[in-house]
């Protein structure tokens, strides 16, 4: 037992040096762990542990940014005191869209890339390498935004912290592209689940957001991660921090009928939703203002929206919870409604408004400068859609109305079509009512929002941007795969050229010495002329043509140019169409870069198709 113990010691030892001999005599003693596990376990052992070690880091990390925003949100409202309520609502929010953009600016040099489409572009265009940075900086960002009032959610941010921490352990361990693509997953799966304490949901996010269009078969190590992040959200945080529904009424398939028509009611919602988000995001990019007087503008129109509207202050959980256990008044007391007399017509105008401005309210907040996201706008407006549905359909006599089952499948109806993710929105719904029983309305209302925000654009429109210009994986594997590889590998930058003044006994010298089939022709200036292949001078060889004639008389126009910019999904089908083997590639100023091969792109592509299918 001794001397294997020894032997275990002195292989230690051994792997240590090892280590140091490549310049990381700084490294922690855990990563040395780690790093020695890597080389004794099995690949699929030490994911099931980085899974572990993901999930635990990135679930801390969203246990650590919900608690953070409730105590800003406690301390702002329990001991910042204001002679009159309005100033609250016009201070803070402004406050937290400057600040996060202030915070932005000066301590991480004006990079805030955020939302769920820079992970899906940093899957497809950058080999899953996410920045360091993003392992904090949406921690701070979001922190100040929505803490402050920021009408945005907090999930967001916490699925990129997440997969940044993924993503950073695998670099750390030198891991394959899959094997971090699949931690990085893992990472933003943890964060969802400890946001939601829902684990099934965030592994549901994961599959259906983050990993479209990349095959997988070893999923263990995201459910663990998954698993991981929910526990430590279920140990750690405050139950009245926790997304919890408990009321709820039994499903009743007497009740389908409501939920069809709230599904049709969501489905259109979440269209406007996303219209609204699309159009502002538009105006304030067309602003010619610097960030931070954007930020203030912006900060000044979700000021006054509270003002007027404060349930779109925050996240909003508190005013869905308000509407499950039948505590309406609370809600308008704090608003100018107040001075209203309060009937049941004096909530449905509030409501209805509410949800129009929700979408306003969270677009301002992202796009002029804070750092959120919409997964808990998209439940706060979908329960608050459910429950004006269920007062209108009680106003209009219908009894037996499931007020507060029709406010949870609300939300994932609301989810389902801004997020286009209706597995994600009923799993969460599901687990975080302990609703299973209502699987078929919450399957309803989900899926037919989907299908009408599916009608609408094909794909979301949040990421409709990215996809067109193949910046991010879609559900066509193939394509993902042509969309993955880049040009300027492809282009052969020491490609023959040739003066368009020399003769064509210079082009023989040119051959003679050279080994390319194909040339190009340029001026004094490298632009391009013409190209000319071998075939194009054999005629020349063995005839008595004047060889000191000049090579234009030869010299032919390219079927087609390639521009470095080019996708190779274009390339190919340039290539298809031209009927030709090579092409040359120009710049934006008609200078010849090289030529680009078919047969360069299809046998890379081959390889890689490979790599995906071991």
């Amino acid at each position: 037992m001794k001397i294997d113990n020894k032997r275990k010691y002195l292989s230690f030892l051994k792997f240590k040096r090892d280590f140091q001999k490549y310049g990381l005599e700084k490294v922690r003693s855990y990563e040395l762990i780690l790093h020695w596990l890597s080389n004794r376990l099995s690949r699929n052992q030490f994911l099931v542990l980085s899974g572990i070690i993901v999930g635990c880091s990135a679930g801390l990390a969203g246990v650590v940014l919900k608690t953070l925003v409730h105590h800003i949100h406690y301390f702002i409202t329990n001991e910042v005191h204001f002679e009159y309520q309005i100033l609250f609502y016009i201070v803070f929010p402004f406050l937290g869209i400057v600040a996060t953009t202030s915070v932005v600016l000066t301590i991480f040099k004006g990079q805030d890339r955020k939302g769920i489409g820079a992970i899906l572009y940093e899957i497809a265009q950058n080999s899953s390498i996410v920045s360091s940075v993003k392992m904090y900086s949406q921690i701070v960002q979001s922190a100040i935004t929505v803490g402050l009032g920021g009408s945005a959610g907090l999930e967001s941010p916490i699925a990129v912290t997440g997969s940044a921490i993924g993503s950073n352990f695998a670099q750390t361990y030198r891991l394959s592209y899959k094997e971090r693509t699949l931690l990085l997953a893992a990472g933003a799966a943890a964060g969802i689940a400890s946001a939601f304490n829902a684990p099934i949901a965030g592994i549901m996010f994961a599959f259906e957001i983050l990993l479209t269009g990349v095959v997988f078969t070893d999923f263990i190590p995201l459910v663990v991660a998954a698993v991981c992040g929910s526990l430590l959200s279920r140990i750690l945080l405050q139950e009245d921090i926790l997304f919890r529904f408990y009321t709820r009424e039994p499903f009743n398939y007497k009740n389908v009928p409501y939920y069809l028509i709230l599904g049709i009611a969501t489905g259109l919602y979440a269209r406007y939703f996303v219209v609204v988000s699309q159009k502002v995001e538009h105006f304030i990019k067309g602003l010619k203002m610097s960030r931070l007087r954007k930020a203030m503008f912006g900060g000044a129109v979700l000021s006054l929206l509270c003002v007027l509207f404060p349930p779109l202050f925050g996240e909003g959980y508190d005013t869905v919870k308000a509407f499950t256990n039948g505590n309406t008044h609370s809600i308008i007391e704090n608003s100018f409604f107040r001075y209203f007399e309060i009937k049941e017509w004096t909530v449905i105008i509030f409501l209805i408004l509410v949800c129009l401005l929700k979408a306003f309210a969270t677009s301002f907040t992202i796009f002029s400068g804070g750092n959120g996201g919409n997964f808990a706008p998209s439940l706060f407006a979908g329960g608050t859609v459910g429950y004006l549905f269920a007062l209108i359909c009680q106003h209009l006599g219908f009894s037996d109305v499931p007020v507060t089952n029709l406010v949870l499948v609300g939300m994932a109806g609301a989810m389902s079509g801004v997020l286009y993710a209706p597995l994600t929105a009923i799993f969460l719904i599901a687990e975080s009512s302990f609703g299973y029983d209502l699987f078929i309305p919450l399957m309803i209302v989900s899926v037919m929002s989907y299908l009408i925000a599916k009608w609408f654009s094909p794909i979301s429109p949040e990421l409709k941007s990215l996809a067109d210009q193949g910046k991010i994986f879609t559900n066509k594997h193939d394509k993902n795969l042509l969309f993955s590889l880049k040009t300027e590998d492809f282009i052969d930058k020491f490609s023959e050229t040739v003066n368009e003044n020399a003769s064509i006994a210079d082009l023989f010298e040119l051959v003679k010495d050279g080994n390319k089939n194909i040339f190009g022709v340029i001026d004094d200036v490298k632009t391009l002329r013409g190209i000319f292949t071998i075939d194009d001078i054999r005629p020349f060889l063995f005839s008595d043509t004047d060889t000191s004639a000049s090579i234009i008389k030869i010299m032919k126009a390219p079927p087609a140019i390639i521009h470095p910019e080019d996708k190779p999904l274009k390339i190919l089908q340039i290539f298809d169409d031209t009927g030709v083997w090579n092409l040359p590639v120009v710049d934006q100023d008609n200078k010849f870069v090289g030529f680009i091969s078919k047969s360069s792109i299809l046998m890379s592509y081959r390889q890689l198709l490979k790599e995906y299918s071991d």
